[in-house]
């Protein structure tokens, strides 16, 4: 099982037509190639605007295990590599004390640009609305039915509502292993970001040992 390509950087500032969803750039027949590349064009919402490239998901083709978060931060929108930064750090030491590989798995996001504001010289994080997460699903959908995983681990509540209906709480179901008639689960948990938010040491080493304990629950599917 390899690693897949680096994902290409599109040229800034470049026109291209709008449209309503991101199922009219799905290709037909698609390979993860096929994918990527038809990503790299999307204009589904207005966030490739503002976003330095689209960042897709990355690892094997043959992953039993999908890791979704949000959208790319900072750091990722920048290196055009899903979690590569402070949350991706947290994300790899808990996956690692699971024991689960981090490189056997599939990271990507829901949303697939960086939604950020200004505040001085800084680029802060704004969560991404319904029309934008709903406009991007498509990329989600595809990338799920090429690689037909055991287990669907959704990364915070965007991911968790964008699979899970708006209605889903994270604080009331975290862990939880749902079935779905696709044939593969879906557990929804606590975004890494969020532990890194935590006011103090201490409710910061409480989340993580919750976070780890929610993925350690993956073993019996893989």
């Amino acid at each position: 099982m390899g690693q897949v390509v680096d994902a290409p950087v599109r040229k800034r500032g470049a026109k291209k037509p709008s449209a309503e969803s991101a199922a009219v750039f799905i290709p037909e027949n698609p390979t993860y190639e096929k994918l990527r590349k038809a990503a790299l064009g999307c204009t589904a919402c207005p966030l490739w605007k503002s976003g330095t490239q689209t960042v897709f998901g990355e690892g094997p083709v043959k992953a039993k295990i999908i890791l979704v978060g949000e959208q790319p931060g900072d750091e990722e929108d920048l290196e055009g590599h899903p979690f590569v930064g402070p949350a991706g750090k947290v994300l790899d030491k808990a996956l690692e004390e699971a024991g689960i590989v981090r490189g056997e798995c599939y990271v990507t996001n829901a949303v697939k640009h960086f939604k950020w504001e200004p505040s001085g010289k800084r680029r802060i994080h704004k969560t991404p609305n319904a029309r934008e997460v709903a406009a991007c699903r498509p990329w989600l959908d595809a990338e799920i039915a090429l690689l037909k995983p055991k287990v669907v681990v959704c990364l915070g509540a965007t991911a968790a509502q964008a699979l899970l209906g708006r209605n889903f709480k994270v604080t009331e179901r975290h862990g939880e292993l749902i079935e779905t008639n696709s044939g593969f689960h879906v557990m929804a948990t606590v975004h890494p970001s969020a532990i890194l938010r935590m006011p103090d040491d201490e409710a910061r080493h409480r989340e993580r040992e919750r976070f780890t304990e929610d993925l350690r629950k993956l073993k019996k599917l893989i």
